[in-house]
């Protein structure tokens, strides 16, 4: 066995690192041919009609709210159980940030708790113009039921779905296709499904944002001459129309990125057989699981299990101490954006999203990634009893 179990780690392999050889010995390091070919290999993939690679997925949210034309005064809606980008994108922005709280059983937004919070922004004349919508460890939230209200309400919808490349939410429909969001956001982060090293993914169907994000992405600047204010100019004509920034991905991070995808059908599966295992094995009525959607398939960017009977914070860090003592480097995802310091400076208090509050005093990541062999996996099932033992928690 290893000498510890990170929560997740990357897979990278002798092909992966040739083809990031390749690119060092070619002349371009940067907007050459590998990231043309890595967001029109992705597109294929989730079938949407365009997709564009950037530095990061903080950067991809950042983007899209700006092609949705997010700005102060407007509202920007999530969920509290996110990292804080999810929310962050909208501050970029100048906008004001609220809070929805999510469904115990899923950890995704909870819809009926979306349904009353938009009747009452409504008769307040304060609906959210962007909702930020998270696929929590890869698990799809319900986005056919928020597609009927964003039809009733007219905000536009982002999906989050940092921890769902692979992901589906039925056999036809991947995450990605934004049949029924106006755009989507991947991270290609290490500790994800597959990885460029640091790097973002955007997809829509729409081609009005994909030519803004498009510009953004490269310090607002515009070359295509169908958009050019200009119609007769040089070869080295430009013009900026936005106020952009640089947030491309280099030929690098995409040429990994791009030997990783080969292999994300692979990778899906093994953690799906991974998380499986672990359900098969531990059945101790006090653990719990994210309970997944009918019909949809995660892709287990996260493995969280609760330990249901956790009611002190001590407990909680005593344990905590001992997986990590056991290394077993387990995690929480996440401690609520709205009790971090600089969202309790915008007037959130603790007891204000209950659910995720919870959440975060019961829950852990455990280790998911295609690496783990059966023997590790049952030495991680065999500590988790263990501890739960231990602490009098089954």
């Amino acid at each position: 066995m290893d000498n510890s179990f990170p929560y997740s780690r990357q897979l990278i392999k002798r092909d992966d690192i040739n083809e990031v050889v390749k690119v060092l010995k070619s002349d371009y390091l940067t907007q050459g041919p590998n990231l043309k070919k890595l967001e029109v290999n992705f597109k294929k993939k989730v079938k949407s009609r365009y997709c564009l690679a950037v530095s990061s997925a903080t950067a991809g949210l950042h983007l899209s709210c700006l092609s949705l034309d997010l700005k102060k005064g407007d509202y920007l809606w999530t969920v509290p159980n996110s990292f804080v980008a999810s929310a962050n994108c909208g501050l970029y922005c100048g906008a004001k940030i609220d809070f929805v709280d999510i469904d115990e059983f899923t950890f995704n937004v909870d819809i009926n708790l979306l349904k009353k919070k938009l009747d009452k922004a409504k008769k307040k004349n304060k609906i959210p113009k962007v909702l930020v919508v998270v696929h929590m460890a890869g698990s799809p939230a319900d986005v056919i039921q928020i597609n009927k209200l964003r039809k009733k309400y007219n905000f536009k919808i982002i999906e989050d779905a940092s921890h769902a490349i692979g992901a589906s939410y039925n056999k036809s429909f991947k995450v990605g296709s934004c049949k029924w969001s106006d755009i989507t956001v991947f991270s290609l982060h290490p500790v994800k499904i597959i990885t460029s090293g640091e790097g973002g993914i955007i997809t829509t169907n729409s081609k009005e944002i994909f030519n803004k994000i498009k510009s953004l992405r490269t310090h607002g600047i515009l070359r295509d001459k169908n958009l050019l204010r200009k119609k007769n100019y040089g070869f080295w004509y430009y013009e900026q129309k936005y106020l952009g920034f640089n947030y491309r991905l280099s030929d690098i991070h995409a040429a990994l990125g791009n030997s990783q995808l080969k292999k994300i059908s692979k990778f899906v599966k093994k953690r799906n057989e991974i998380a499986n295992y672990y359900k098969k094995k531990i059945k101790e009525k006090n653990i719990l699981f994210q309970k997944l959607l009918k019909e949809t398939y995660s892709s287990y960017h996260l493995f969280i299990i609760q330990f249901k009977k956790i009611k002190d914070e001590k407990i909680y860090n005593k344990l905590f101490e001992d997986f990590r003592r056991k290394k077993i480097m387990v995690n929480l995802h996440y401690l609520p954006i709205h009790l971090q310091p600089n969202y309790m400076k915008h007037g959130f208090k603790k007891g204000q999203f209950k659910v995720s509050e919870n959440y975060a005093k019961k829950s852990l990541s455990i280790p998911i990634y295609p690496q783990l062999k059966k023997k590790e996996l049952n030495y991680i099932i065999k500590i988790i009893k263990l501890l739960g033992k231990k602490y009098d928690l089954l």
